[in-house]
């Protein structure tokens, strides 16, 4: 069940550093991530990481030290409860999610679905 009184979703440090990384470089105007989701995927659905230069109206604002993250409203009902994490390995690096709402992902971990 969902807690008023805890963010929507919790960020590790190390995503909340890379969230403050990513604001720093963005360029004029960015305040922020915006974090979403989109319909692709053999899953069905997919985790979307934008820059943000101001907040919408609707979306729900997380704010950790400083790294801001606004949740788009269409994605609430997907991520309540989500932990996002940052990652880096000699291969890839990215923000990964774990996600409470998911009931299947992909075998390459692209995608996810929800029931």
């Amino acid at each position: 069940m969902f807690d008023p009184n805890k963010p929507m979703v919790n960020l590790t440090e190390r995503a909340a550093d890379r969230v403050r990384r990513l604001v720093e470089k963005g360029g004029a105007g960015v305040i922020g991530l915006r974090v979403g989701v989109s319909s692709k995927g053999c899953s069905g659905l997919s985790y979307v990481v934008e820059y943000a230069t101001d907040k919408k109206q609707f979306e729900e604002e997380v704010d950790c030290g400083g790294a801001k993250v606004f949740i788009d409203p269409a994605a609430t009902m997907f991520l309540v409860g989500a932990e996002i994490d940052y990652a880096e390995d000699k291969l890839k690096s990215g923000f990964t999610f774990s996600n409470p709402n998911e009931t299947a992902r992909c075998g390459c971990g692209e995608s996810f679905s929800v029931s």
